[in-house]
């Protein structure tokens, strides 16, 4: 009997939840590095892909990738956000430490917001709308962690660190709802 208790506990950890979507992702706004706003709401009809990101994590060279998406696609309505969190310890720069590592180290011109919480109680509240509106899939496990954003506001899919921006699964999902 326990076992087969461990075993719904573990599969419903995969599960998604079937969201009411009373709110959307164009609800939320981050800061931006620079102090100004993202606001997810002049994104509509677009496709949004949503990373916490880290300068000290082992994923950190995904940069390179979600710039590479960020350079193919904005034209054809892709946007990228990073948003850096030392929720896992590996981003303890200051916002403007952030952006200057992105930017000499990546070139990164993608809009990338504050640094902010991702998980737990604290977490910016687009992390706690994914997490109500999609499941515990839609939760950072690490740095790196993706949100696709379809062009209806709606969270589409989610990846985790290990995937690769420019992976076939990624980028095969960003290009149906890009056509779609």
């Amino acid at each position: 009997m326990r076992r087969i208790i461990l075993i719904i506990m573990f599969l419903s950890f995969f599960s998604k939840v079937n969201a009411d979507n009373d709110s959307l992702a164009y609800d939320y706004k981050f800061k931006n590095i620079n102090g100004g706003i993202i606001d997810l709401k002049d994104y509509k009809d677009k496709v949004i892909l949503i990373v916490n990101v880290a300068s000290r994590c082992g994923y950190t060279p995904q940069y390179d990738g979600l710039q590479e998406l960020w350079t193919k696609y904005n034209k054809e309505k892709l946007i990228v956000i990073g948003v850096p969190s030392n929720n896992f310890k590996q981003e303890p720069g200051t916002n403007a430490e952030i952006k200057k590592f992105c930017e000499t180290n990546f070139n990164i011109d993608f809009p990338l917001s504050e640094k902010v919480s991702v998980i737990g109680q604290n977490a910016h509240p687009f992390y706690i709308w994914a997490k109500n509106n999609h499941g515990v899939s839609a939760i950072p496990k690490w740095n790196f962690h993706k949100i696709v954003i379809g062009k209806k506001g709606t969270i589409i899919d989610t990846f985790s660190a290990f995937t690769k921006p420019m992976s076939k699964k990624l980028v095969s999902t960003i290009d149906k709802e890009l056509k779609s």
